[in-house]
């Protein structure tokens, strides 16, 4: 079998600066994501503890921002990626590109706004909410605000300035978990009714907390002012019909990705077996519960941010395999350690929801190995990127959504919840293999598979171990035996890998 590392005349010194160049990029853009997360998570306990489970409140919010995550595909339908690839392509002028990505995302951001202003209660009917067709005209006009704003935030990865692109997404979320203190905490508990927002009993209705995001939104876009000069260089039609070419299969295979992601929020009401309020309330337990499991999200979302420009920058490079298939093996390992992490102290980040949503928690483990598959699905899908076969992507997502679909519609009315964590992870599952096996018949990339195969099984056997420990052992204890077991994991990799990475570096 041939090696993966090192190849016959491979330069491993260009390998290890490759690598260095995505890990330093990845903290820069982990530390701000995990750290806007962290903050963000802020969220769940207040909103949580605030808007009781039984009230529906919170499956209100859940259900509303499913649709949020599902727009904001739509209107940026791939943009982001096709601008990294046409301002590395030859023959094409960076200035104009980035104008035209600017001009095209702006005119369909601001016709949906107009459009969802006019057609406000009709649509508003169509989703179940009739009654409250505030929270549709609000949310949707925020996420027009933010599908305009992703373009300035991916000409600053282009460029290289993960600080500002940091520090943005950090202010954003800081001015939302502050205004939401200050209406949901600060406001009631002296008793301040600003405009008379509150009812007699100083109960706030959810829309305010949709009034704050967009606020945060409207602030964010406004400081991307300097990237926003970019409106001044020239609109390239023909770049713009060859970027539109480029980028359909990718916005197919976006949409079909989020729905893997959110359908089963957007579905539950529809064909839940019980009342709309059971269906609220059975929706915000699943939503609050998954937020936990939302760890492994922000760490690939971190990974993509760098990884995704590095790739369309090294494509020429003769390495470039190498470092892909290397890349892939630390994404796994790593992400099993986060597994394991969150797994061994659930005890304590269960607080992160309020008490009336711990029934859920028994399907963060399935979120979140479903949440791994897809951080690899998008790792592989780096082949049919760089050689333009972006609708193999759609192919493969479009069929993972369909059976998530197929799993929530057939499966929800008996198993509520549960049936939503499976189908999410038997999904992802499908997606992953399919892009895996396809692409080493047109990308062929030597995956360290056997490596990444053993970490998995000593993960499972951890998270067996962490599981029985959690079920009989009291909290302290428990606590402590898993964190040796997360520390003997660590260590692990330690002893597997840091000796053969500072050996090559030398």
């Amino acid at each position: 079998m041939r090696p993966v590392f090192p190849s016959p005349g491979y330069d491993v010194e260009m390998l290890m600066a490759n690598l260095k160049s995505l890990a330093k990029d990845t903290v820069i853009y982990g530390l701000s994501s995990i750290m806007a997360r962290f903050i963000n998570y802020l969220l769940v306990p207040i909103q949580t503890a605030k808007f009781n489970a039984a009230g529906g409140q919170y499956g209100i919010i859940t259900n509303v921002y499913a649709y949020v995550a599902l727009l904001i595909i739509i209107l940026t339908y791939g943009m982001e990626t096709t601008f990294f690839r046409f301002m590395s392509r030859e023959g094409e002028d960076p200035k104009k590109i980035y104008s035209t990505t600017l001009r095209t995302v702006a005119t369909t951001s601001l016709t949906f706004a107009l459009l969802v202003i006019i057609f406000n209660k009709q649509i508003a009917g169509l989703l179940g909410y009739s009654d409250h067709p505030e929270y549709i005209l609000v949310m949707y006009v925020t996420v027009a605000i933010d599908a305009f704003a992703a373009i300035p935030f991916a000409y600053l990865r282009y460029a290289h300035r993960p600080i500002k692109f940091a520090l943005l997404k950090i202010m954003n979320i800081v001015f939302n978990i502050s205004l939401n203190v200050l209406y949901l905490i600060v406001f009631p508990h002296f008793k301040i009714n600003p405009f008379g927002i509150y009812d007699a009993n100083f109960t706030l209705d959810v829309v305010w907390v949709f009034y704050i995001n967009m606020f945060c939104s409207v602030a964010t876009l406004l400081l991307l002012w300097k990237e926003l000069r970019g409106f001044r260089f020239p609109f390239d039609m023909a770049a713009c019909k060859r970027m539109l070419s480029y980028t359909w299969p990718l916005l197919i295979m976006g949409l079909a990705g989020q729905l893997n992601q959110c359908a089963s929020q957007i579905i539950f009401p529809f064909v839940y077996d019980g009342t709309p309020a059971e269906a609220r309330m059975q929706l915000g337990i699943y939503g609050a519960c998954i937020k936990i499991a939302m760890i492994m999200v922000m760490i690939t979302q971190a990974f993509r941010y760098a990884y995704e420009p590095f790739v369309f920058g090294k494509s020429k490079d003769k390495d470039n395999k190498d470092t892909y298939a290397k890349a892939m093996k630390y994404y796994v390992v790593f992400t099993l350690l986060a597994f394991l992490c969150v797994m061994g102290y659930m005890d304590v980040l269960k607080f992160i929801v309020g008490r009336s949503y711990w029934e859920g928690l028994e399907i963060v483990p399935i979120v979140m190995a479903a949440e791994i598959m897809f951080g690899i699905f998008f790792n592989l899908s780096f082949w049919y990127k760089l050689t333009d076969r972006t609708i193999w992507g759609a192919y493969f997502s479009g069929i993972g959504a369909v059976v998530l679909i197929l799993i929530d519609i057939i499966f929800i009315p008996k198993f509520s919840y549960w049936a939503c964590a499976w189908a999410g992870f038997i999904s992802y599952a499908v997606s992953m293999v399919l892009s895996w096996f396809f692409g080493q018949k047109y990308y062929p990339i030597n995956y360290p598979i056997k490596e990444i195969t053993f970490y998995v099984v000593v993960s499972l056997i951890i998270f067996g171990a962490i599981s029985a420990s959690n079920a009989y052992l009291p909290i302290w204890g428990a606590l402590a035996v898993n964190t040796l077991m997360v520390v003997a994991f660590a260590a692990l990799i330690v002893k597997r890998d840091m000796p053969q990475l500072l050996k090559r570096r030398k």
